[in-house]
């Protein structure tokens, strides 16, 4: 999977940003999207417009952790992994029996924006099992990324040189896209729009970067660490109207 997006979707952390990097302009005439569907023939691209594009493929998938990728009322959602506790939450988000992991996303997101009636850690904590998942809503331009707290998805995120965000479970096309300014996306972390890069597991505490060093010793992008000894003043996301958007309310 990869999604490329606009500055204005996801602002990319400064500390991805390596001052070694040899990167492009992915969104540039179509230029990642077209390597990812070179090297992964059959691949779907879907262009977002000015917010940037999402691709998915099916292609070299471990079928232990597959791929799925859903598009309803305006948001596009792909997802990597399984949820173990699919049937406790389709029934807490009063879904069908049909209903799957990605399909589970969407109604979760859709939940927050529209009710915000837990905090969005809390959410994403509720997902027990492998996975790693982008969902971006057009109609309030928000991106919804996360992955589990082990890690296990392989995951990977970065900037290009124009600092549009990019995502995939290919290191290399994230490298393709990043050169040195892409590092794995942290374990056990979510990010929005307006919130940024926030730990599910420990939301009261910061995150600080922690440089990468390759084999020649430049830095290239960073890991991000839960900060022990920080702690957010804010607990979680204010009950919002069915009106408002709820991420940019907390």
């Amino acid at each position: 999977m990869l999604a490329v997006f606009d500055k204005s979707v996801g602002k990319c952390p400064e500390a991805l940003q390596s001052p070694h990097s040899e990167s492009v302009c992915a969104l540039k005439d179509g230029f990642l999207a077209q390597h990812f569907s070179s090297v992964h023939p059959g691949a779907v691209t879907i262009n977002l417009g000015s917010a940037g594009v999402v691709a998915y493929s099916i292609d070299k998938q471990n079928p232990l952790l597959p791929r799925l990728f859903a598009v309803m009322d305006d948001m596009f959602c792909l997802f990597q992994g399984h949820i173990e506790n699919v049937a406790h939450l389709k029934q807490q988000y009063g879904l069908n029996k049909t209903a799957n992991e990605v399909i589970i996303v969407m109604e979760a997101y859709r939940t927050l924006r529209d009710r915000g009636p837990y905090p969005a850690d809390k959410v994403v904590r509720d997902f027990h099992g492998k996975y790693a998942f982008i969902l971006y809503d057009s109609s309030s331009k928000a991106a919804f990324i996360a992955a589990d707290a082990d890690g296990s998805v392989p995951f990977f995120w970065g900037t290009d040189s124009e600092g549009h965000l990019v995502l995939s479970d290919d290191a290399e096309t994230a490298k393709k896209g990043c050169g040195k300014s892409f590092a794995p996306f942290p374990k056990g972390c979510f990010f929005t729009t307006s919130g940024g890069l926030r730990s599910f597991e420990h939301p009261l505490n910061e995150l600080k970067p922690v440089p990468r060093v390759d084999s020649s010793g430049q830095v290239c992008g960073a890991t991000f660490k839960v900060d022990e000894e920080s702690s957010r003043k804010e607990t979680g996301m204010p009950r919002v109207g069915s009106a408002a958007n709820w991420s940019q309310n907390y």
